[in-house]
């Protein structure tokens, strides 16, 4: 189970600053958009999409990809009608929760066997490069690293999740400049760092090859 309220934090302050969240206008219309969506009884089923919606909305407020304070875990629960536990439990199981505070950009770097084996230390030695360590959180506030297990893009490995993107076929060099334009305030272009089309073989697709230009339909060919 997740680190629920780290050392670092103290309990009376993070009262302080979220004891009064609530949803902000957009996402109170959100949230009911969200629960709606399932049948009578059954709003609980949301509680995994409104956790998501909470962290974002601690994120806008605190310009970082956002976490759950206690405050904010009792606020949903409430919301959803649910016995606070059951949602804490639903918020330390699922890694994209976090439950300390963190950067404005959070890298997760995939350490399982694939990217292992294609490079990830190479990531890894770009991130402490920068000054990073593993689940800590830059002096500047832009930065925290974690190693997380697979992301679900092996054949692109190894790769990083950063906040909502993949950055994937990296080295040493192009993950230290994915690094520098976001420390310039640039926002790098996510998927394959080597210019590949998603998934497909690195020197090109060795089937359907005209798909990378059009649509094609290929139903004649196949009378």
């Amino acid at each position: 189970m997740a680190d629920i309220l780290p050392n670092s934090l103290d309990m009376s302050e993070v009262r302080a600053r979220w004891g009064a969240f609530a949803w902000s206008p957009e996402n109170e219309r959100q949230a009911r958009l969200i629960i709606s969506r399932y049948p009578p009884g059954r709003q609980q089923s949301a509680v995994i999409p409104l956790l998501d919606m909470a962290q974002r909305q601690v994120g806008a407020e605190t310009r970082t990809q956002g976490w759950l304070p206690i405050p904010v875990i009792e606020y949903v629960a409430g919301y959803l009608k649910m016995p606070y536990i059951r949602v804490l439990e639903v918020a330390t199981f699922y890694t994209m929760f976090n439950m300390r505070p963190v950067g404005r950009y959070h890298l997760q770097v995939c350490g399982t066997t694939p990217c292992m084996l294609q490079g990830a230390d190479d990531v890894f030695a770009a991130c402490y490069a920068r000054g990073m360590k593993k689940g800590a959180t830059t002096e500047d506030g832009l930065f925290t690293l974690s190693e997380v297990e697979c992301l679900g893009a092996c054949a692109n490995a190894p790769m990083v999740q950063i906040n909502d993107d993949n950055y994937e076929d990296l080295t040493f060099e192009s993950t230290t400049a994915v690094i520098d334009a976001l420390a310039a305030g640039r926002m790098p272009r996510p998927g394959s760092q080597t210019g590949r089309q998603a998934s497909v073989p690195a020197g090109g697709p060795t089937t359907l090859p005209e798909m990378m230009s059009e649509n094609r339909d290929y139903r004649e060919l196949w009378k």
